[in-house]
């Protein structure tokens, strides 16, 4: 466990019976990169139980935030989902992951592209004020099946464009696009087929997908991530790793847990 610390529960958000998020402390020498996932877990019959989840605080707060479904007979988040306030659980202390703005080529416009919690690593990243100095255009797009699925909705829409210090450059530069594949709402459609479709692109009114100036992020299903790379190679984009920059990088660390 010399890999791992132990953080207590600040707080405890329940968006949904299938949907949570908390914030826990953060151990001061803790350093991760905006878009890093890490291990988290608990103890479980006094044995460590740990999957990989995306921070989706920024690196430069104090706290550490993490979004997590809950699934019925999981080996930990049936756990992970009755945790309280003042619990404690593990956080490993070496965060990594491929959905960091270096291993992409420079670009114009930035798209990050999410289904479910996959949300979570592109929470980091519109809370860093130096995305929007690499990027002229910031698109985030969440795909949930049902509208009360749309985790940090309102924050994303109301709270960040009226950040103290990040406002101006949310509404400057910022574009949030929330999609409902099960029910009646202002975008709806999985993110795969309004992208084929091109509404995507109406609806934000930009030009289509160019990899000479756009850059794409992506997280989410297994089954999201591998259409999407398909798409975005059959339109020229080239992948990116922890190597070599692209013009687009995927996490595979996890799919929806």
């Amino acid at each position: 466990m010399s890999n791992m610390n132990e953080e207590r529960v600040l707080s405890v958000h329940h968006w949904t019976d299938t949907l949570f998020s908390f914030t826990t402390t953060r151990d001061p020498a803790l350093r991760f990169s905006n878009g890093h996932f890490t291990m988290i877990g608990l103890k479980i019959n006094g044995k460590p139980l740990l999957r990989a989840y995306s921070i989706a605080s920024a690196n430069y707060e104090d706290h550490l935030e993490f979004l997590s479904i809950k699934v019925d007979g999981g080996p930990l988040t049936s756990h992970l989902k009755n945790i309280q306030v003042g619990d404690m659980v593990i956080v490993g202390r070496k965060p990594t992951g491929t959905l960091v703005a270096d291993y992409l080529l420079p670009g114009k416009r930035l798209y990050m592209l999410s289904t479910g919690t996959g949300l979570a690593p592109f929470m980091s990243i519109v809370r860093d004020p130096e995305i929007y100095e690499k990027y002229e255009q910031i698109i985030l797009v969440h795909g949930v099946r049902q509208v009360e699925e749309l985790a940090y909705h309102d924050m994303l829409l109301e709270h960040l464009p009226n950040h103290e210090f990040l406002g101006e450059l949310v509404s400057s530069k910022m574009r949030y696009y929330p999609t409902v594949t099960r029910e009646a709402f202002r975008n709806t459609g999985r993110v795969t087929d309004l992208i084929e479709s091109g509404k995507l692109f109406e609806d934000l009114e930009v030009p289509a997908f160019d990899p000479a100036v756009d850059r794409v992020m992506i997280c989410g299903s297994s089954e999201m991530l591998r259409d999407l790379k398909h798409m975005l190679e059959e339109r020229g984009f080239k992948e990116g790793n922890t190597s070599t920059p692209g013009d687009f990088v995927i996490e595979r660390a996890f799919a929806e847990k």
